[in-house]
Formats: C-alpha cells, structure tokens, sequence
C-alpha cells in the first residue's frame, strides 16, 4: 500500500499565534472553586486591559486552557458505547448522548477559542496507538496530521506512544518516511507540529530524557509552562520491545525537579500533564467531584500523585483511566488544585480557567475554574478534518471494507467477563487448536480489546456485518497468538494475579475461552477473590502437577498487565497475528444467514 518513499519536505515553523476568529461566543466552564475571580481579571475578548500593570496590560489576565487526552486515533465517530458519555440530570437520572469524532472536536475546540486571545490547547498522551484502521494501518500519521489542524499546542506522553517503540515515537514527532513502508502518500509526513514532552521517560545510555520534558507557552508577556510525563508502570503495560533501552522515573519527582528548574527561568505558572489518573465516584461526566459525602470524590493513583507535587504546579491535566472528573484535591500546602480528565476517544473536552497576575508571574489558585463539555455530534462538521478523513478512507478502502464475519446483535466489551471478551478467547482457543490439538484454553487482557462490535453498519456493508476494519478497531495492536505450556499451580496462580499484587486495587480480569470456569468472590480481599475450589477446566478441577497449553497474544505471554507467571511458561509456539486469527474464527463460525450470536458471558461466577 505505501506509496515509493519520497524525499522529507521541510518542517513547517511552530505557531506563535493564532489566527482570530471574528465572532466571540463566550463559553462558559462551571465554577468548582471557592473564590471568585479577581474583579480586575481581563478576559481573552478584551486581552489589552486597561490602567494596570506593563504596557498597557490589566494585572490580571484570563488565560483559556483547553485539554483532552486518551485520543487514540479515533479520528472516525466511535462506535458503541465507545461512542456515548453518560450525563447526570437535575433529578439525579442519566442520560446517554453520543459524542466524539475528530470532526466535531475541531469545530468545538474551534468555538471555545473564539474571541480568548490568550488560549493554549494541551493533552494527556495516549494521542496514538490502539488506534482503528484508518490511523493504525497507517502508523498513525493521519492522526497527527489532524491534531496539527487541531491547533494542539503541546502535549505529554503516553504509554501507548511507546507501542512501536522511542524511534517511531521520534518519527512522529520529527517527521520522515516510515522506515519499512515508506511514505503513504507524495506529500510525506512532516511529524508533529507540537512537542511532545517525555520529562520522566530517560535513555539508559544518557540518562537524559528522549524528548523535551517541557515547553513554556508565551502570550504578549504571560508565559505558562508544561511539563509532561507518563505514568512510571509503563513497562509493565507495553510490550518490552517497545520500551527497550529507556527508563521511566517517579512522577512526582520528576514534575518537582522541573518545577523548581522552570521557576529558576521565570517562569511561575506551571502546569503538569500527567499520563496517569484516577476512579471518580460516579460515570457522569458532569459528575460534582467535590460533593461531600461517604463514597464520593475520586480514588486511585492520581490522587497520590497529586497530593505530593509542589505546589509550585497550578494545575494538573491528566489521562490515562479514560474516566472524565474535574476534581480539586489538595497540593502538599493543604491548598485545593484542579485535576482534570476529559474521558477518552475525543469524546470530551475539559476548559479550565487560568487567572494569571502579572505582578507575580503566577497563577491566582483560588480562581481556577474548569468544567468538561461534551463533543455533541448536533455541530457542523469541520471540512478539513472531513477532508482528511476521506482522503485516508479511500487509501484504507480496499483493506478495511473487506466483510470478515457476521454478527446478530451488538457484542459489547463491558463487564467483569464480556461477551467480546469470550468470543475473542474462543477464537484464540480455536486457531491455538490448528496449531496444536494438545492446546487446552485461551486467556485474553480486557485491556486488549478496544471497541465493541456494532450490528449496526459503519459504512455501506449493512448491518450485522464486521469489517476488517471493524475487526482491526477492537484489537489494533498487532500481537501474536503464542502458546505456551504451564503447570496447574501456574494456572491457579495466573487466575489469582488478576486481582493481587499490582493488579490488586484495579483488578484486570483476564476473558477466557469455553470450558474454563470459576468464581470470583468481591466480598474477599486479594488473591482470595479467585476461589481456587471452584477452578474447573471442561468441569474437573485444575490439577497442580499437570501441564496445560495456553493460547494467548504475545503481551500477556511476554508477563504483560502484572500477569509475570504468564512470562514463565515453556515451550512457546508464536503464531500469526491476533487480529487473523480473530477474522479466520468469525469467517469460518459465521455467514449472513446464520450469524453469530453474542455470547452469554456466564464462565466467571462473581459473588459480589
């Protein structure tokens, strides 16, 4: 598919500034702080000021922050509940509205800008990777492309950038033709217009950060700096390849380290953005953070995290759990900070309010604001990312609309055991099958799977039809099915790592194929919630002292997800790609008159 490779263009300049939209549509973000703004504050529709501070400046100046994170290609409107945010109503019942697609997030971005001279869009990682066809077969280059248009001023990384690796990470960054398929197009890629920052993410040999650990944004005499980081477990969730020959530091030292250099340069206003994130209470993504009362708030690793960064840091964005809060949780001074996440998928977008003093250099904490808002899809869509989109669609055409299966009903991927979790452990079982008879089960990472399957049709196939780039939506990473062997104890002790050990305060419960059983009991702490009893394979308990073949992808194999029994096995057989085998199973169990129908999700007995 790719095109002969060409010859780099030139890069473009960075943006300095932006162009002014001539109407001012005020948009409004929801007041989470306890003071109000400085009444000599100027807003980005009256960015002079007037009788103040430093020619002809007010001393208090507006700044807009608008952010997002956890992209992950979706340049397409997602599709199923990937594609819908759940809204909280006055009378306390939810509605669903569905949301995202590049298309409408530019035209909203384009809107909360307009008339806010002083305006800076940042992100939370998690950009690319995991990404549907039209990005992913493309090693994410479309995707970049429109987060350029996007006017994306600065963003951190994530876990995910690390998926092909530091030099393709690079590449996308730099610019360049793919270094085995060349350029896909005549034009070739000239890499972000953006910098991505890596501040905790070091090269073994140098010691020195891969990336720019942070950019300082400057705007006719305010400067707000950025420093970005991903969440220290990355390697632990990315295939070791991908992270070989780097090491990821501690957050929280990391952003102080930098804090203390960006204020020895002058610059006061700080913002950290963190690949990392936390559980709120509630799905709603208009969910009150701070309502007091037993159970509310937000719990998880960003809470930590956001308690021991200096307060010279005026607010954090973060990423990475895909959930949508905005929460003040107290900095070390026992001062509240505001710490955002706008979902994922670009299905939300968070605007915080940033009052700058110019008599200071800093941030006046006590009026931050910030409230997420929904990408409606009830907005014209903005007609370059259409276009981008539909000269992308025509190169991925002959690939992605190939029909690979049939299905009856949408097959989601939600819950503790999902019905696309065991039709993907099914068919993981069953191409392990053709390689080896001798092989037993199939286990599968929830963490894999990427997206729903729709019956309703994505383009011109009809419905209940699955595309392969519907099929490449749901698993996009391109792993291997490996078999390997282990003993019972093994197997047990896999069952028990899905919720001890790392995985203990955010269970990942591993999706498996037909014939393996057992309970789950939530009313247990630790590694007891798998009741080893109730193990059963074709309905006799698991023998410690035997040996069993397990189908997996290659992450898992390789120990991947806190799963480091996995990484033990012997006598492994890699086979072909996770995503073939997953076609070859819904090609050869299904036809348009007799589709598949979704599984009934009923392998994993959860005593809650």
């Amino acid at each position: 598919m790719p095109a002969t490779a060409q010859s780099h263009q030139p890069r473009r300049r960075r943006r300095t500034s932006r162009l002014l939209v001539a109407a001012a549509t005020v948009v409004t973000a929801g007041a989470l702080a306890a003071a109000a703004l400085p009444a000599s504050a100027s807003t980005g529709a009256d960015a002079q000021g007037h009788g103040g501070h430093g020619k002809g400046h007010g001393r208090y100046q507006d700044v807009q922050l608008l952010s997002f994170n956890d992209l992950h290609g979706n340049l397409e409107p997602p599709a199923g509940s990937s594609g819908r945010v759940t809204e909280v109503q006055p009378d306390g019942t939810t509605k669903t509205i569905d949301a995202g697609g590049i298309e409408y997030l530019a035209t909203h971005l384009r809107e909360a800008r307009e008339g806010n001279r002083y305006s800076i869009t940042a992100a939370g990682g998690d950009m690319v990777g995991a990404s549907p066809l039209l990005s992913g077969l493309f090693h994410d280059e479309p995707t970049i492309e429109a987060l350029n248009k996007l006017d994306l001023d600065v963003t951190s990384v994530g876990n995910h950038e690390f998926d092909e690796g530091a030099r393709e990470l690079a590449r996308l960054q730099n610019g360049g033709c793919h270094p085995t398929e060349g350029c896909y197009t005549d034009k070739g890629f000239e890499g972000a217009d953006f910098p991505y920052l890596a501040a905790n993410v070091l090269d073994e040999r140098t010691g020195k950060p891969i990336l720019k650990p942070y950019w300082v944004w400057k705007q006719r005499g305010v400067k707000v700096g950025f420093i970005g980081v991903t969440l220290q477990g990355t390697p632990n969730i990315v295939s070791a390849e991908g992270v070989k020959g780097l090491q990821f530091k501690d957050e929280v030292e990391t952003i102080n380290k930098y804090a203390k250099e960006l204020q020895r340069q002058g610059v006061k206003s700080i913002v950290a953005l963190i690949h990392e994130g936390g559980f709120p209470a509630s799905s709603s993504y208009n969910y009150d953070c701070d309502s007091p009362g037993a159970g509310d708030g937000i719990s998880g690793p960003i809470v930590d995290i956001a308690k021991n960064i200096t307060p010279q840091v005026d607010a954090l964005v973060t990423g990475h759990t895909h959930n949508a809060y905005v929460c003040t949780i107290p900095d070390p001074a026992g001062n509240p900070r505001m710490v955002t996440s706008a979902s994922s998928f670009g299905r939300l977008y968070t605007d915080t309010t940033l009052t700058y003093d110019r008599a200071t250099g800093d941030i006046a904490r006590t009026s931050v604001k910030s409230a997420n808002h929904v990408v409606t899809r009830d907005v014209p869509k903005a007609p370059d990312m259409t276009r981008l989109i539909d000269r992308w669609s025509t190169l991925a055409a002959p690939i992605g609309n190939r029909p690979i299966g049939y299905v009856s009903a949408d097959i989601d991927r939600n819950g503790t055991e999902s019905p696309l979790g065991d039709l993907i452990a099914d068919a993981q079982f069953a191409y392990g099958r053709t390689q080896d008879p001798e092989t037993d089960l199939a286990l599968m990472n929830p963490g894999g799977i990427r997206a729903p399957l729709t019956y309703a049709a994505s383009g011109a196939e009809g419905d209940g039809v699955v595309t392969y780039a519907e099929g490449f939506t749901v698993q996009p990473f391109a792993n291997t099915v490996n078999l390997r062997d282990y003993t019972g104890a093994q197997l047990i002790q896999v069952l028990k790592e899905q919720v001890s050990g790392p995985n203990e305060a955010s269970p990942k419960i591993l999706q498996i194929s037909s014939g393996l059983t057992y309970t789950l009991d939530l009313t247990k702490s630790g590694a007891d919630r798998v009741v080893t009893d109730s193990i059963r394979l074709n309905g006799a308990p698991i023998d410690p002292t035997a040996t069993y073949r397990v189908a997996s992808n290659s992450f898992l194999a390789g120990g991947g997800d806190g799963f480091t029994t996995l990484g033990e096995g012997t006598n492994e057989l890699v086979g072909a790609d996770d995503l073939a085998a997953f076609a070859q199973y819904l090609t050869a169990n299904s036809s348009a008159t007799d589709p598949i129908t979704p599984p009934a999700a009923d392998r994993i007995t959860v005593v809650q």
